[in-house]
């Protein structure tokens, strides 16, 4: 299951390196409440970096709660004035660093658990998250591609 999640996560890195950004307008936002597509890859960078650490974390320690605010998050990052070539370029690094990590898991830590959830307790091993990881950016990816 885990190779799967790698090799999604690969596919889904080559969908946005190799897009056209000049056919993209990213600053644009639907509603003034609502994110530009610039925004959407701050907040895959945002779940990127939470998620890089519940897998190493998941390596030698299990039970701990991580989670994050992400409107928040998209606030204090003001990525709406960052260059896009340099927050595609973190997106796929931190991306690639999740891949090295995965692709080297320790296979009695995959069903290690750690809490994600915000209000109440919300176990999932790291193959779960792991999968969840690429569903929610892939989700996100539509969005910012279509």
């Amino acid at each position: 299951m885990i190779k799967d999640t790698i090799l999604q996560l690969n596919e889904a890195i080559d969908r946005l390196v190799f897009v056209n950004n000049r056919a993209i307008n990213w600053t644009a936002k639907p509603a003034p409440d609502k994110w530009s597509k610039k925004e959407i890859i701050g907040h895959l960078i945002d779940s990127a970096q939470i998620n890089l650490q519940r897998f190493v974390r998941c390596t030698y320690e299990e039970g701990f709660k991580l989670t994050y605010e992400q409107v928040e998050w998209v606030q204090a990052g003001h990525y709406q004035q960052v260059d896009m070539t340099d927050l595609v370029g973190l997106w796929e690094q931190l991306n690639a660093q999740i891949i090295h990590v995965l692709q080297h898991y320790p296979a009695d830590r995959l069903q290690a658990k750690c809490d994600n959830g915000k209000t109440t307790v919300s176990m999932h091993t790291v193959e779960w998250l792991a999968q969840d990881y690429v569903d929610h950016l892939n989700h996100h990816l539509r969005q910012v591609l279509s």
